[in-house]
Parts: C-alpha cells; sequence; structure tokens
C-alpha cells in the first residue's frame, strides 16, 4: 500500500488527534472549524472541543485520499471509535495559510 503525502499541517492534524496541544499548534490563532454542523471559533474553542471530543469517542483517522479543489485540500478518511455508526468515512476539507490550517470543515 502506498503511503498518502499529506501538506505537512495536515499530517500534522491527523498525527496529533488525541493530543489538543498539539492540535492547537495546527491552526491558525483565528481558525474556523465546522465540524458536522458544529462551528468553532479560535484556538481555544477548537482545543477544547477536540479534548472533549477525544475523551468521549477515542476515535482514530486513518486518511486514505487526498485532492485539492481549488484552495481547499479534501482529504477523506476511515474514522472509527466509540460512537454509532462505526466505522464512517469523513471528509475533511483544509484550507491552509501561511503554513497553519485557517479553516476545517468536517463532514459525513
Amino acid at each position: 500500500m502506498n503511503a498518502l503525502t499529506l501538506p505537512e499541517p495536515i499530517a500534522a492534524y491527523f498525527a496529533a488527534e488525541h493530543d489538543p496541544d498539539a492540535l492547537a499548534h495546527c491552526f491558525t490563532a483565528d481558525a474556523v472549524m465546522n465540524d458536522v454542523g458544529r462551528t468553532l471559533a479560535g484556538i481555544d474553542a477548537i482545543k477544547t472541543f477536540m479534548a472533549e471530543a477525544s475523551a468521549k469517542y477515542n476515535a482514530t483517522s486513518v486518511p486514505f485520499s487526498i485532492e485539492q479543489q481549488g484552495e481547499i485540500h479534501v482529504v477523506r478518511a476511515d474514522v472509527a471509535g466509540d460512537f454509532p455508526r462505526s466505522p464512517v468515512v469523513l471528509t475533511y476539507g483544509f484550507r491552509l495559510e501561511h503554513g497553519l490550517i485557517a479553516r476545517l470543515e468536517v463532514t459525513v
């Protein structure tokens, strides 16, 4: 199986999925994250949400595809954890600025 090559901030995001402090370093200060309909603005809100989600769902994400759609990097990942319908394929839309994630849209 070929390894998927992700841009550095996106690779760092997936590598740090259970480390909210490390995840916070992947985002711009004024980043916006929309996770399946819930909008979070700013590092503190994103970090808090990710810590709660990690503790509650203990999910692991394995990216398997990436494509560029304009300025958005669209990554699809297999996600498994302690939640209904696990495992599921999620789509992550990343907009990068200055080597960090400025916007992230997560959809089913």
